[in-house]
């Protein structure tokens, strides 16, 4: 599947948790969350909206140094690509074609920024 890159980080920051990203407008589009993505239909997570990244950090693994933004160590958990099927200001839906995630995921707005991810 040909298309934008996806990419999810697992940031041992304060605390742990797993950073999507979505290349969009020429950054990647990025929410934090607090549990391991779901690779099964029926679990959601919760999905709060970060600061955007460049494309290039799309392929970073390492440790941001104390006291920067995002301090700890950076892996990448998942990585492939994507295709956009819907997006307005309530949702977004698209196809990722990852190492571990695989098939059609939503990101649903449900309160303030917030979002729902999981797989639709």
């Amino acid at each position: 599947m040909a298309g934008k890159v996806y990419v999810i980080h697992e940031h041992h920051a304060r605390k742990l948790h797993w950073d999507l990203r979505l290349e969009m407008d020429g950054v990647l589009r990025s929410w934090a969350l607090a549990k391991e993505p779901p690779k099964e239909k029926g679990v959601k997570r919760l999905a709060i909206p970060t600061a955007d990244h460049s494309i290039d950090y799309a392929d970073f693994e390492g440790t941001i140094p104390e006291g920067s933004y995002g301090a700890g160590t950076v892996r990448i958990w998942d990585k492939g690509s994507y295709e956009l099927e819907e997006k307005d200001s309530k949702k977004i839906v698209f196809h990722i074609a990852g190492n571990k995630l695989k098939g059609r995921y939503c990101l649903v707005k449900f309160r303030d920024n917030k979002r729902l991810f999981f797989r639709c």
